[in-house]
């Protein structure tokens, strides 16, 4: 392949990528959702965040692991607990991280 053709299938790659990202954008943009929609919409982010977390808390080695020694399980109670009282990102991965930290060396 020569310089030309490797550049080509750069910009076609982009363009593959960026495109089903910005035409919504355009495409909405202008124009309000309907109340169920944006509401719905709303939901994405813990949707998305509670798939990436369940697999890490219930499963930390690949296979499921509900016991008194999952410290990772055991660690997602107080965090949830600071992160609705607290509504602080930082303060809840602390708490999680200090936690675990905890549980480990008390093991």
């Amino acid at each position: 392949m020569d310089q030309k053709e490797i550049f080509l299938i750069i910009v076609a790659m982009m363009l593959v990528t960026y495109g089903p990202r910005v035409l919504p954008i355009l495409a909405l943009s202008s124009r309000p959702l309907p109340a169920v929609l944006a509401r719905w919409l709303k939901l994405i982010p813990a949707a998305v965040l509670a798939s990436l977390l369940a697999p890490a808390l219930f499963a930390p080695q690949g296979e499921l692991h509900i016991s008194a020694q999952n410290y990772f399980l055991w660690a997602a109670l107080p965090t949830l607990l600071v992160a609705i009282r607290g509504r602080s990102f930082v303060w809840a991965i602390l708490t999680g991280m200090a936690v675990v930290a905890l549980l480990r060396y008390l093991a």
